[in-house]
């Protein structure tokens, strides 16, 4: 197949064809720049199904694979490697269902510097994509830090009042962790002569004191961008000062960047080492599970409390890669899939009445519901379904993930999975407060002002539900019959636990 026109080649680069076409029309065409970037991010979107459609699930191997010399110098073999498998697929088309929805909700958002930010959301995509994709660690390198800069200057240019304070935190934050996995990446391709992942994982051999150093290098990068707790502190201030589009796509996407990381490099690349660090991983997991529900509750910022909610679900993520079981990674994968469902909608939603109100304080909100019937609709199931309601996609994840975490050899003991039950209690708790005090009750002191000035709450329309639409129609499927998802990724799991049981029984 033509190297140009390979499928995983076109999903990836595609958005680049947006971006040359946009830096040709003029900036005051706002409305061309919001339809080349609309149309891009659907046709890249249209491609990912087409790639969907050769995927074949009963195949646990990498598949629609792309594989050729890129850096060959003084003995560096580095190459551009692309493959797909039932660890990363679902993660793509998350990718290409959300860049489209993330570009509709800034239709009336965004009005200063539009082509920048079209531009800049395109290229986002590209490295995004590409980080699921590339089989090559340095390649793999070179899309991860490359997403860095687009968001930098999404949340610098177009986000809050403390923009600039967020963006460089963010930008430090991801670089100091991305810095360790560059030397560890560097010391696996100087002395096992390659970068190309699937040729590492056979090869294995690196030896189990080196393995861990190398395993905490690239478990630092990988945890700051999930965030794992303590490392999270970045988190609040990008999506508070990030604009509605940008809190989407870094909740439902860059996050995910994270945690696929230790599913993709640290439990085949040193399993010997994620056995070990297994008991801890899913303490730090549980502790961040505790620890967001709680600082979720103490918010009064509608943002900050969904941002921290983030640690929580993702220490349900990471609790259940960390079980090193077919349920709980099975659990984890497809949690990523439903975070970045519920909690993009989530974003979208609170994006949606700050353009009405310019106030996040939902002190101020209550009565909302009789103003706003459908938009108190749509947040209350995507509220339930972040908490984790049966029927939702949010309860399917997490009850897989405690499934595995319950059963799993590898963390030790049963009570991890019980004090993190306790963190779906705990979401119940902020999710319901925090809708009770917006929709419920009486009217809060921000309806009566925009009384005032003579205007009224209006409800969502036409192109808001559009926008909300595609986000509901996955977490009724998830929630109700969630066998063809995990039909999708069984077979690449089942072969990821098969490798690190034989480390273990070696280990024994």
């Amino acid at each position: 197949m033509d190297s140009v026109f390979h499928p995983l080649t076109l999903v990836t680069f595609f958005p680049l064809l947006g971006v040359l076409a946009i830096l040709f029309v003029k900036p005051e065409k706002k409305n061309a720049h919001r339809w080349i970037a609309l149309v891009t991010s659907l046709f890249t979107l249209g491609i990912s199904l087409w790639v969907l459609a050769q995927f074949d699930a009963s195949n646990p191997d990498l598949q629609l694979v792309i594989n050729l010399p890129w850096i060959q110098v003084a003995g560096w073999n580095i190459h551009y490697a692309l493959g797909l498998d039932g660890l990363s697929v679902l993660l793509v088309m998350l990718t290409t269902f959300l860049t489209p929805i993330s570009i509709l909700s800034t239709w009336t958002a965004i009005e200063e510097r539009v082509k920048d930010f079209m531009i800049f959301f395109l290229m986002l995509e590209v490295g995004m994509t590409g980080v699921f994709l590339a089989q090559d660690l340095f390649l793999f390198y070179v899309f991860w830090e490359f997403t860095l800069v687009p968001m930098y200057f999404l949340i610098g240019i177009w986000g809050g009042p403390r923009r600039m304070y967020a963006a460089i935190k963010f930008f430090l934050y991801t670089m100091a962790g991305s810095l360790l996995m560059l030397l560890a990446i560097l010391w696996l391709g100087i002395n096992q002569g390659t970068f190309n992942v699937p040729e590492l994982v056979a090869k294995g051999g690196i030896p189990a004191d080196i393995q861990m150093w190398l395993f905490l290098a690239f478990a630092t990068a990988f945890a700051i961008k999930v965030p794992m707790w303590p490392l999270h502190s970045w988190l609040p201030d990008a999506h508070v000062e990030a604009p509605t589009a940008g809190s989407v796509i870094l909740a439902g996407v860059l996050l995910k960047m994270g945690t696929y990381g230790f599913v993709r490099f640290n439990l085949p690349l040193f399993p010997a080492a994620a056995i070990k660090a297994a008991p801890w991983m899913a303490l730090l997991a549980v502790i961040g599970i505790l620890y967001g529900a709680a600082v979720s509750y103490a918010q009064r910022d509608i943002k900050k409390l969904v941002a921290y909610s983030s640690v929580s679900h993702l220490g349900f993520v990471m609790l259940g890669l960390f079980a090193l079981n077919p349920q709980g990674i099975q659990g984890g994968i497809l949690q990523m899939i439903n975070h970045g469902l519920s909690t993009g909608a989530l974003f979208l939603l609170v994006g949606m009445v700050y353009e009405q109100t310019h106030t996040r304080d939902f002190d101020v909100y209550g009565g909302l519901w009789k103003l706003m019937p459908v938009y108190g609709t749509l947040t209350l199931i995507v509220a339930l379904s972040s908490m984790g309601l049966p029927g939702l996609n949010g309860f399917v994840g997490e009850f897989t993930i405690l499934l595995g975490a319950f059963g799993s050899d590898a963390i030790g003991s049963p009570w991890y999975a019980g004090f993190a039950a306790a963190g779906v209690i705990l979401a119940a708790v902020y999710m319901l407060y925090m809708f009770q005090k917006m929709f419920l009750g009486p009217e809060g002191s921000i309806v009566a002002k925009v009384k005032e000035h003579g205007h009224a709450l209006r409800d969502l329309n036409a192109r808001e539900i559009i926008t909300l639409v595609p986000l509901l129609v996955f977490i009724f499927w998830i929630g109700l019959y969630p066998k063809p998802f995990f039909t999708l990724m069984a077979p690449a799991v089942d072969k990821l636990v098969a490798l690190l049981q034989a480390t273990a029984v070696a280990m024994h």
